[in-house]
């Protein structure tokens, strides 16, 4: 653990570090590391009151707090540092990397292990808290702003409050937190389930077209006018991708209220869309365009849009 190897982590995980003497004099997560170990050399000859003194005085000088009795393993490097808090039992391995505000905490009051254990080349966002006598596992990446309870597995990214895995256990390339890539687990388990809705919606549509009597004649007829309402609005593009709405997936249901009233639900491929009004209007005006059909009302639904489920349809059609 020489200072060389420590400058030599600073270039390999900041670009923005220019000189060694940059380096040296203007990196506080640096100075913090390099004023823990004497504070972790006191605190482990048993010169506790100086090894809490000292780190105090590191605390004040870099804005980072590393508990004495910490364990730091090499080329550990803190980027910006302020707001970092590491607890005493807390062990950090090789090549990790930390952004500010990072909280290793515990969750005992007992005197016994309580803080986590961060292995070898993990990358942690700034912001994020990880509590208890957890294993964050080696090449694990924990998004910005999460909260990790449990144990995390090599290579796996966690996110979100609870932590969740986003992504598989698969071992991790390089150091890089690309938090605009960074997976959505829950937005993940919502499309599945509509997909799932959807295809439910299909089968029960299928039986009800079997049935017997004028009830199904009655059924047939409203899932014609459905079909004639969906035909209509492969006219209707999406303002922001520029396929039809209905091959899109967007149209989510169709009712049909008696013989001259129809409601469209729908959802946006993105909830910012700046044209969500001449969108609606749009299909509005398409619908009311149909025989029969006076009144229309179009509601927009807060549901997200699943681009996976549209791509498979349409590799599914090729």
């Amino acid at each position: 653990m020489s200072i060389r190897e420590d400058i030599r982590a600073v270039f390999d995980k900041d670009p923005a570090a220019k000189s060694t003497l940059e380096v040296i004099t203007c990196y506080p997560g640096l100075h913090a590391i390099w004023m823990h170990r004497i504070s972790h050399f006191l605190w482990t000859h048993k010169f506790f009151f100086l090894a809490r003194l000292s780190s105090h005085i590191a605390r004040f000088l870099t804005g980072v707090e590393i508990h004495p009795g910490a364990k730091i393993g090499k080329r550990f490097f803190i980027d910006h540092g302020m707001g970092v808090v590491i607890g005493e039992t807390a062990e950090v391995g090789d090549d990790v990397l930390m952004y500010m505000g990072t909280v290793l905490g515990g969750t005992s009051l007992d005197k016994v292990k309580r803080h986590p254990t961060i292995e070898d080349r993990v990358v942690i966002g700034a912001g994020s808290i990880i509590l208890g006598p957890i294993t964050v596992g080696k090449g694990a990446k924990i998004g910005a702003g999460s909260v990790v309870v449990r144990p995390v597995p090599a290579g796996a990214t966690v996110v979100g409050v609870p932590g969740r895995i986003a992504e598989p256990e698969c071992p991790a390339t390089g150091t890089d937190l690309n938090y605009a890539n960074l997976p959505d687990p829950m937005l993940r388990v919502v499309s599945r389930l509509l997909d799932r809705q959807n295809r439910l919606e299909e089968r029960l549509r299928s039986m009800q077209m079997a049935l017997p009597g004028p009830e199904a004649e009655r059924l047939v007829a409203q899932m014609e006018r459905e079909e004639e309402i969906r035909e209509a609005l492969r006219d209707v593009l999406d303002p922001e991708v520029g396929i039809d709405i209905v091959d899109l997936g967007l149209i989510k249901d169709i009712i049909i209220r008696g013989d001259d009233s129809v409601e469209v639900d729908m959802v946006l491929t993105s909830q910012a869309c700046p044209m969500v009004s001449h969108l609606t209007e749009q299909v509005r005006r398409r619908v009311e365009g149909l025989p029969g059909i006076r009144q229309v009302e179009v509601k927009v639904l807060d549901e997200p849009w699943n681009w996976d489920h549209f791509v498979r349809q349409q590799k599914a059609r090729v």
